[in-house]
C-alpha cells in the first residue's frame, strides 16, 4: 500500500471519523494529515461540520433544505 493522496484522504474522512477503518488505512491516513496541511484543515472543517450539524435536529429542517443538502452531498461524492 502505497501513500495516500488528498482525493483518497476526503473518502476517508467520515470512515476515520467513525473509527470505522482498519489500523493500517488509519496509520496511513494520518500520516498524510501530518504533511498535508490542506487536509488537516478540512478534517479539522468536517469535526466542526458534523459537531454543529449533530445539533440540528432533521425534523426542524424545511423540505427545500433537506433537498437543497441532499443535492450538494450527492455532487459532492462525485
Amino acid at each position: 500500500m502505497g501513500d495516500l493522496t488528498c482525493q483518497d484522504f476526503v473518502e476517508l474522512v467520515t470512515d476515520y471519523l467513525e473509527g470505522a477503518l482498519d489500523a493500517e488505512t488509519a496509520r496511513r491516513f494520518e500520516q498524510h494529515m501530518a504533511i498535508c496541511p490542506g487536509c488537516e484543515i478540512y478534517l479539522n472543517q468536517m469535526k466542526e461540520t458534523a459537531s454543529r450539524l449533530g445539533e440540528i435536529p432533521v425534523e426542524s429542517l424545511s423540505e427545500e433544505t433537506t433537498s437543497t443538502l441532499l443535492a450538494a452531498f450527492r455532487d459532492f461524492r462525485r
